[in-house]
């Protein structure tokens, strides 16, 4: 049985959901689970009502800083234990709601820092960490400027990213001139349709980051930090090369089939960039790549892993725990042990459906005999019939998730395959 909340009154937090994510449902259910009671801080009102009737806060996620003394108010009359932040748009508002009511969470400075890739990149850089080579490049550079920028980060090939988006959204390699000028203005494109903050010094171009492009192979690390400690959840490999020009994810497993010694230098380097970035307390999501030279960090992120993939990991007590309810009984105020940190089960993944086209989708066909593989976990396709959908670099969602476990990662990844092999998507 899960235990109960180890405080005598069941604490409330406050989850900050923006209205476009896959994560809401997964965090109110642990919530359930855990005891906890919820309010829920929200980009529009009403679209939680249902779920949360008279715990709900307005806020406007573009505007953190404007989100604690709005919450300050709100506490007065609901007493809050701790605050959450689901997703990479909402974080920064959950720190600085944290910050104001004195509640334990990751500074705003260092979120603020995984929030903006300049900023960290500029932190790796001074703590002297292993990252790729870069530099900022305004979206509106000459060919003269983007020369001299490629110059800088050691030649071509080279990756085009936006400073402030997620999920690969906007990142692009380009291996000569003509392919970068190219990123550069689809970059710019999408962050003109997003209606990103332009350069401040001129409202017509963006700011980006090139980077030199690092070959080898790419791991994702979860990670909750606790008073200033990383506890590694899980290493997951990224079986399929990810050289681009786009860089859609598809499968994850876990544990890492990597060397005992790679894995320690993955880990190792993970609890360096949170120490250098100022973390505290709270989710932790990095990305690395493995060079012959052994491990450079990509991205470092105050969140928990995106999507649906959190339901590839079983911790607590026999398992009965998920990422979610950790992360919740984290954030309340519970005292976790080794145990608790553990992942139960020998191997476990997800196959991300990438979108492979624009259009609108259809439907997605084969999801029975894809469910019916052996070792796969669960198939859910996430969006709905009749929503547009696009592929990256443009997207912002997978089509759906499939889950697998299994006695080994390979084993798991063969059941994520042939699966994969099952679905088709349909888009008009």
């Amino acid at each position: 049985m899960p235990r109960t909340s180890v405080l005598s009154v069941p604490p409330r937090l406050l989850l900050v959901l923006p209205t476009r994510t896959y994560r809401a449902q997964a965090f109110l259910d642990a919530a359930t689970r855990a005891g906890i009671e919820v309010a829920v801080a929200s980009d529009e009102p009403g679209t939680l009502a249902a779920l949360t009737p008279g715990r709900e806060l307005v806020v406007d996620l573009g505007s953190p800083a404007e989100a604690g003394p709005r919450a300050a108010r709100f506490a007065e009359e609901h007493p809050l234990a701790g605050v959450v932040g689901v997703d990479e748009s909402a974080v920064l508002t959950a720190a600085h709601v944290a910050e104001r009511l004195g509640l334990r969470h990751h500074p705003v400075a260092a979120v603020a820092a995984t929030r903006d890739k300049r900023r960290l990149r500029a932190v790796f850089e001074g703590a002297g960490l292993p990252q790729p080579r870069w530099v900022e490049l305004r979206s509106d550079a000459d060919g003269a400027e983007r020369a001299q920028a490629v110059a800088q980060v050691g030649g071509y090939p080279v990756v085009v990213k936006p400073v402030d988006l997620a999920a690969s959204r906007g990142v692009i390699r380009a291996d000569d001139a003509t392919e970068l000028g190219g990123a550069v203005e689809r970059v710019h494109r999408l962050l003109a349709r997003l209606e990103c903050a332009p350069d401040r010094v001129d409202a017509a171009a963006h700011p980006l980051l090139l980077e030199e492009f690092v070959p080898g192979a790419e791991v994702a690390v979860e990670g909750l930090v606790i008073n200033g400690r990383v506890h590694v959840l899980a290493v997951f490999d990224k079986p399929d090369p990810l050289d681009g020009p786009y860089f859609a994810e598809t499968i994850y497993t876990t544990p890492s089939r990597h060397r005992p010694a790679t894995r320690a230098q993955i880990v190792g380097l993970t609890a360096a960039a949170a120490s250098a970035l100022g973390l505290r307390d709270g989710p932790l999501h990095a990305e690395l790549r493995l060079p012959l030279a052994g491990p450079v960090l990509l991205e470092v992120a105050a969140r928990s892993i995106g999507g649906l993939c959190s339901r590839t990991l079983r911790l607590g007590p026999g398992g009965t725990w998920s990422l979610e309810e950790l992360i919740l009984r984290h954030a309340a105020g519970e005292a976790l042990g080794d145990a608790d940190l553990a992942v139960a089960g020998a191997a476990s993944g997800v196959l991300m459906l990438p979108v492979a086209r624009a259009g609108r989708l259809r439907a997605v066909t084969g999801v029975e005999a894809a469910a019916a593989v052996p070792g796969i976990d669960g198939v859910n396709i996430s969006v709905a019939p009749g929503t547009p959908i696009e592929p990256l670099p443009e997207g912002d969602r997978y089509v759906g998730f499939v889950f697998a476990r299994a006695a080994t990662p390979l084993e798991v990844e063969v059941a994520l395959r042939r699966a994969w092999q099952h679905l088709t998507v349909v888009t008009d």
